[in-house]
């Protein structure tokens, strides 16, 4: 992400957790795109995060945004731009065995419960 993005997080009324998080992205050229924060993961010694927008194009596509994350002494969350090929090869394997994971949990549940 750039010095000139910006992020706001939205939380639920009263600071509450909403059942899902997003995240309203401002990009360079001023347009905002809200996206739903899919996780915050780990891979190598960084963490990540991914954002799925929520309408346009991106999200008709089932786009993926990847961004570096960090907090702040405050706690405030930093993104930043993957700008490495290598480690954005890194970061998106992490990403598809995480969803890879994930798929494979749900299989089995759905077994769990059929059975």
């Amino acid at each position: 992400m750039s010095d000139n993005e910006k992020l706001n997080w939205n939380l639920g009324e009263n600071g509450e957790e909403p059942e899902e998080t997003t995240v309203t992205l401002t990009l360079d050229d001023d347009t905002t795109l809200e996206c739903v924060v899919i996780n915050i993961f780990k891979a190598g010694d960084r963490e990540y995060i991914a954002l799925l927008p929520m309408e346009g194009e991106a999200a008709e596509e089932g786009e993926v945004y990847l961004y570096r994350y960090s907090e702040d002494e405050n706690g405030e969350p930093n993104l930043e731009n993957i700008e490495d090929d290598d480690e954005f090869e890194v970061v998106s394997e992490a990403f598809d065995e995480m969803l890879d994971s994930a798929e494979y949990d749900e299989l089995i549940s759905e077994d769990e419960v059929d059975e």
